[in-house]
């Protein structure tokens, strides 16, 4: 699904940024660790790279959400895995439930994650929040991500009882290489039989590690997260295979030749995304085998616009978008 038909001569300049969210891009910028240190991996997890975990009082939203941890079967083989539950306080009938995967280029993160983020569009639509606590690469290289997540999952529809869930609206999510694994959960969920999924919410998914889109040749040393950081992510999941011709589409979606029985997808990013081209092309692979998916490009939007940015008038378009379509696949 990667257009690689572009040369590099036909690709102009990145698209402008947003002006409201310029600033920030620069910002950021400023602190991210530079793409040639040699330690790239150990910098970024003891940097200011805008993934920062939250605390339990941050989560809590003033009592609104009841916040606790569950620690539970990992795959088959390995280590229990922890799942931290935000669930909507004094809920009498089960609600809705986000399963969530966290971002950070497969390399660093933890449950806490931007997690906030997903427990403001949890209280706009009464849902509960699960976030998984997923092994990372490059100590835990690919299946190990997938695994957890899906074991996981697993995990919370058979008990969705005891969490207050119906687990006929139970949505994957994530941003980043958050929204890759949600997608390949879905992926898993299908080829094996469930667990049942009503919606996959994949912001800038990081789905292909080619990194060969104009969109990937376009942004480089231009979008939050660019080319050399995604080629980092990618490599400590992958090592050696990485862009060759055995990928599982566990490990990069955007290999898998059948989209067909998918849930319905929500697929958002910004214009001056590294990621853009492999999302849409995603979502028209999706919409090619008859599934369903919306897709938005938010213009001037780079990797991670709408949390370094909250208050941009793009980045509330883009969060109202997101609640829209979670009210209707969830039905509230």
């Amino acid at each position: 699904m990667t257009d690689t038909t572009a040369s590099t001569d036909q690709i102009g300049p990145p698209p402008p940024y947003d002006p409201e969210l310029a600033e920030s891009a620069a910002v950021f910028a400023e602190v991210m660790p530079s793409p040639t240190t040699p330690n790239l991996i150990s910098a970024f997890r003891s940097g200011p790279t805008g993934v920062e975990p939250s605390s339990g009082d941050e989560l809590s939203r003033g009592g609104e959400f009841q916040i606790f941890e569950r620690t539970v079967p990992g795959p088959a083989g390995e280590s229990d895995i922890t799942l931290l539950v935000c669930r909507p306080t004094g809920a009498s009938a089960p609600t809705p439930a986000i399963y969530a995967m966290h971002g950070g280029g497969m390399i660093l993160g933890d449950r806490r994650t931007n997690l906030p983020d997903m427990v403001d569009l949890a209280a706009s639509v009464g849902a509960a929040v699960i976030s998984v606590e997923y092994r990372l690469a490059p100590e835990h290289p690919h299946p190990a991500p997938i695994e957890d997540c899906y074991a996981g999952l697993v995990w919370v529809a058979a008990n969705a009882t005891e969490l207050n869930i119906d687990p006929g609206r139970l949505v994957v999510a994530g941003a980043s290489s958050g929204g890759g694994l949600a997608a390949a959960v879905a992926l898993l969920a299908r080829d094996r039989g469930g667990p049942e999924l009503a919606g996959q919410l994949l912001l800038a998914p990081m789905l292909d590690d080619r990194d060969d889109t104009p969109s990937v040749r376009q942004m480089a040393s231009r979008d939050m997260w660019d080319h050399t950081l995604m080629d980092s992510g990618w490599t400590a999941l992958l090592g050696d295979a990485r862009g060759g011709p055995d990928v599982s589409p566990y490990a990069a979606p955007a290999r898998a030749t059948d989209l067909s029985g998918l849930p319905p997808a929500f697929i958002y990013g910004g214009s001056v995304e590294t990621v853009r081209d492999e999302d849409v092309a995603y979502a028209s692979a999706i919409w090619r085998a008859g599934g369903q998916a919306e897709l938005h490009v938010w213009s001037g939007g780079f990797h991670g616009f709408d949390l370094m940015a909250p208050q941009a008038a793009v980045s509330q378009a883009a969060k109202a978008a997101r609640t829209s379509w979670m009210r209707r696949i969830v039905k509230v």
